[in-house]
């Protein structure tokens, strides 16, 4: 994906101009400005006092990066809105460095609607296809950190296991604000991951459910062993319907069998699906209307690929 050109520009001005400043940011669509304090001479000030020394005034500078075009915009409205009016106003911009010239955009409320189930996946398969091939988008993660402060759209929720090798944004490309991430070792359903999930669906417009297992998952491997240790040995005990789904397996049913362990894991990625459309009624009815997709996935840790489970 190749970036935009971008320009960055650059705002001083009084600290009462401010939010007007702000204002017509916010009109023209340009979103995470940063703001800082700096010091400003005032030659007016200066001269009122019959100093020879320039008078030290309190400033802020704002910086926005944008694109090309909406920057030109941006230099012409403060032109025409604010200069007239307010004299010690400054505004300049300057080109972005190239190693800074990365992806800042995040997702909208409008891109968010517009968006289908199909769609969705599709982005999704796509993303993992370029983190395959080294490909992946290049992001400018403290744009996108400002951007998406003033609200979150994303497109999916993913259920992903705890297992640190699993980067769950990095294996779909996606970027800040893209993605509601749920993580717990074997990816399974509970009562708050359902609430989670609905929360992302019903209330933030997330348009795919995706439950992700992965090749030698360690909960798995405890569940077929039926690992006792605290708190952990119920944990486990929510994965035994997916080992008794395996009883046909047609080989050694046991943790040293990595085609084994592979088979739960897919099963434990059905079981989940189920209980998904089962115990949430809201979700169910929301994929029985086409709203949102509900699918699952197997990660393979050797290679990155994905096998989805629809």
């Amino acid at each position: 994906m190749t970036p935009p050109l971008l320009k960055r520009v650059s705002i001083i001005c009084d600290p009462e101009v401010e939010e007007h400043v702000a204002a017509l940011l916010e009109e023209i669509g340009a979103e995470g400005h940063m703001t800082v304090p700096v010091r400003g001479i005032d030659s007016q000030t200066a001269a009122a006092e019959d100093s020879t020394a320039p008078a030290e005034v309190a400033k802020v500078q704002i910086e926005i990066t944008l694109d090309a075009d909406r920057a030109e915009t941006l230099l012409q409205r403060l032109q025409s809105d604010l200069l007239t009016s307010a004299p010690t106003i400054a505004a300049y911009e300057s080109d972005v460095p190239e190693e800074e010239q990365a992806v800042s955009h995040v997702t909208t409320a409008e891109e968010q609607a517009r968006l289908t189930p199909d769609e969705v996946l599709q982005q999704f398969k796509d993303g993992n296809r370029r983190f395959r091939s080294g490909q992946t988008t290049r992001r400018n993660h403290p744009e996108q950190v400002r951007k998406s402060a003033v609200g979150q759209y994303p497109k999916a929720v993913v259920l992903s296991c705890l297992d640190s090798r699993v980067p769950v944004e990095d294996v779909f490309d996606q970027g800040i604000g893209d993605v509601f991430v749920a993580r717990v070792a074997g990816n399974l359903v509970n009562e708050d991951i359902l609430g989670s999930m609905e929360f992302a669906c019903k209330v933030a417009g997330a348009k795919m459910i995706l439950v992700m297992g992965h090749q030698h998952c360690g909960a798995i491997r405890g569940a077929i062993d039926d690992v006792k240790l605290g708190n952990l040995t119920t944990l486990l005990a929510k994965i035994k319907p997916a080992v008794a789904l395996s009883s046909s397996f047609p080989g050694e049913q046991n943790s040293a069998n990595p085609l084994y362990v592979r088979h739960v894991a897919r099963n434990n990625v059905r079981h989940a699906l189920s209980q998904i459309r089962t115990l949430s009624p809201i979700l169910k009815e929301m994929e029985d209307k086409r709203e949102i997709k509900i699918v699952g996935a197997f990660y393979r840790l050797t290679d990155g690929t994905l096998e989805f489970i629809e």
